[in-house]
C-alpha cells in the first residue's frame, strides 16, 4: 500500500496539523479528523466518539497548557493508497506548566485515514505512551 502523492498529502496536513497543535487553535486541530472519529488518546477518558466530544477533549488539553507549546513529530511514517492510509510518529510534546516549568514527554501516536469528498480525514487516532507492568506507572522519561 502506497501512493506518494497521496503520502505527501497526509505529510502536508501533519505538518499544518503540528503547527496548529503548537500554536493551541482547536479549530484548526480538529480540521483534520472525520465527523465520526474514534479516538484512543492516552489522556482522561478509554476513548472518544465523534468530532464534537473530541474537539471538546482537545480544547481541554489546550486550557491545561498554559505557557509555550511543544509539540514535534518524529520518525513519521505515512503509508497509503486510494481511500485509505496509516500514519504513525514519536511526537515529542510538551509545555509550560503554571510555574514557568518546561514539562515534557514523548508519546506514541497512529492514525487512520479515510479520502473522502473532503479530502483526507482521520477516521480513528490512538495516542499511547508505555507504562512498566510491575508498577504500573507510565514511562514519560523514555524518549527515542
Amino acid at each position: 500500500m502506497h501512493n506518494s502523492q497521496h503520502v505527501q498529502q497526509i505529510t502536508d496536513l501533519l505538518a499544518s496539523w503540528a503547527n496548529a497543535v503548537r500554536a493551541k487553535d482547536v479549530a484548526a486541530i480538529t480540521s483534520i479528523y472525520h465527523v465520526d472519529i474514534i479516538a484512543f488518546d492516552a489522556i482522561a477518558q478509554l476513548q472518544f466518539k465523534g468530532i464534537t466530544d473530541y474537539r471538546t477533549h482537545w480544547q481541554r488539553c489546550m486550557e491545561f497548557c498554559g505557557g509555550e507549546s511543544l509539540f514535534e513529530l518524529h520518525q513519521l511514517k505515512v503509508q497509503a493508497n486510494e481511500q485509505l492510509a496509516f500514519s504513525h510518529s514519536l511526537n515529542h510534546c510538551g509545555g509550560t506548566n503554571d510555574k514557568g516549568e518546561a514539562q515534557q514527554c514523548w508519546i506514541r501516536a497512529t492514525q487512520c485515514w479515510q479520502k473522502g469528498k473532503d479530502g483526507w480525514k482521520i477516521v480513528h487516532e490512538h495516542y499511547s505512551v508505555p507504562f512498566d507492568m510491575e508498577t504500573g506507572t507510565t514511562l514519560f522519561n523514555l524518549a527515542p
